[in-house]
């Protein structure tokens, strides 16, 4: 998957997904607090699965569509890292790695998003 002609937010959403699923293996295996680690695991993988999806769009408004869905998804799991920080699932310092990641690809699917939309 991970190739020199991808962009940067395929590689960036699809190593965010690795890192989710990872922290729910994790969480699952240590807390046996299933409920909140699998919207962490659904949210957190959909970005990934949509931006792909978005790529192989068959019109400019699928596209915008996927992005966008995208772009819910991660504002979603942005709510979920900061929830297992403040119940103290995670620790400040883990959460704080996972959010920065979450944010930029907040960022660049807002931009993907404005871009499409000024472009003909």
């Amino acid at each position: 998957m991970k190739g020199k002609d991808e962009n940067i937010i395929v590689e960036k959403s699809y190593a965010f997904s690795v890192r989710c699923v990872k922290l729910y293996k994790y969480l699952s295996e240590k807390e046996h607090d299933y409920v909140i680690c699998k919207q962490l695991l659904r949210s957190g993988t959909s970005i990934g699965a949509n931006i792909k999806e978005a790529i192989r769009g068959y019109s400019k408004a699928d596209f915008a569509s996927k992005v966008g869905i995208a772009l819910k998804e991660a504002s979603e799991t942005e709510y979920w890292i900061e929830l297992l920080r403040d119940t103290d699932y995670i620790s400040r310092q883990e959460a704080d790695s996972m959010l920065a990641d979450c944010v930029e690809i907040i960022k660049i699917t807002t931009s993907i998003i404005k871009s499409s939309r000024t472009t003909p």
